[in-house]
């Protein structure tokens, strides 16, 4: 079997799938020339430096992309007359934190105790900033925001980020090290956030102003999973590996418990986390473990957990029958090559 690695390098040719373009967010002059090459409609922000411990090694990096970026993407969209609404995925830690157990709401107060929280929580200011100054007539540009909680999924080959250093571990032959095993975070497939974010997009563009706002995007509060327990279900779907927990008070401030309260994706756009933890973790040790046995199969993997995703999507809609223009949509999402 191939060792776990970033598969993207050695992949092929990608340009009969995306017309792609690497760019840095930093730099205003290429965002805006991009930007006005390709006139979009909707523009979804997702770029960032994401990750909480690189925040602390790299705290200017992460300010200068995760709010300078967010400046540069929003005022090109809005030079653009093309476009008609951006969605910008910022995070749940953009909240400032309070330890409690209640779930978070998105009237709640921005902050961030580390360099990446408090960017992501400038970002939600800056576009709030954004909106009510430069898009409240009801032709003018949408902008919202969606926080989603953390994301699992195959694919993910980020360093210093709980799944992927569990499965680098496990094909390492490696114990599992877990540094905060009970600090309690909101999990959710990556599909079923970006569920929330081409549904959130679609309101925009279909029903206007009214949805121009700020989405927590994540699981219902009962079906929160501690990141000890998380590890240690993933390890036993995969049927290798072991478990060691190591908390140091040495290592950087992270957050201890962090939920979201989704009630308003719910009751707005119709939107809900449909998968269990256990079908998360499932479809997670899936990928990685289908991969490594082929990974020119890196495409077809993405392409079959949409098409299941697909499939319970509709029938979960057709249970709660939402009349919503959304949910009555043939597909919440695209193929990778569509």
């Amino acid at each position: 079997m191939p060792p776990l690695a970033d598969p993207l390098g050695n992949q092929g040719d990608t340009s009969s799938v995306f017309d792609c373009h690497t760019i840095d967010i930093r730099d205003y002059c290429t965002v805006d020339a991009l930007m006005a090459k390709f006139r979009p409609e909707l523009v979804f922000h997702l770029a960032a430096q994401p990750l909480v411990r690189r925040s602390y090694a790299e705290p200017v990096e992460t300010f200068a992309t995760n709010v300078m970026g967010t400046v540069h993407i929003l005022e090109s969209a809005r030079r653009t007359d093309s476009v008609r609404a951006i969605v910008n995925v910022t995070s749940d830690k953009c909240y400032e934190n309070q330890e409690w157990c209640w779930p978070y709401r998105e009237s709640e107060p921005m902050g961030g105790h580390d360099p990446y929280s408090a960017s992501k929580g400038c970002s939600e200011l800056v576009t709030s900033a954004y909106r009510r100054s430069f898009a409240t007539g009801i032709d003018d540009l949408r902008i919202a925001t969606a926080r989603a909680g953390n994301v699992i999924g195959g694919a993910d080959w980020s360093s210093d980020r709980l799944i992927p250093d569990i499965v680098r571990a496990i094909v390492a032959d490696q114990p599992v090290i877990i540094r905060h095993p009970q600090a309690i975070r909101p999990w959710q497939h990556v599909l079923e956030a970006l569920s929330g974010y081409l549904l959130l997009g679609a309101k925009l563009l279909s029903d206007g102003q009214g949805f121009a706002s700020s989405y927590n995007f994540g699981p219902a509060a009962n079906d929160t999973v501690c990141v000890g327990e998380l590890a240690k279900r993933f390890v036993h779907r995969w049927g290798e590996g072991r478990v060691v927990e190591h908390s140091s008070p040495k290592g950087p401030h992270e957050a201890k418990n962090l939920n979201l309260d989704s009630n308003k994706a719910r009751v707005s756009l119709g939107w809900e986390a449909i998968l269990s933890a256990e079908q998360r973790i499932d479809w997670t040790v899936d990928w990685y473990q289908r991969w490594r046995q082929n990974p020119r199969q890196y495409w077809q993997l993405i392409d079959d957990q949409l098409a299941t995703f697909e499939e319970r999507w509709q029938s979960w809609k057709a249970q709660k029958r939402f009349s919503s223009p959304e949910l009555q949509a043939s597909s919440v999402l695209p193929s990778h090559a569509a």
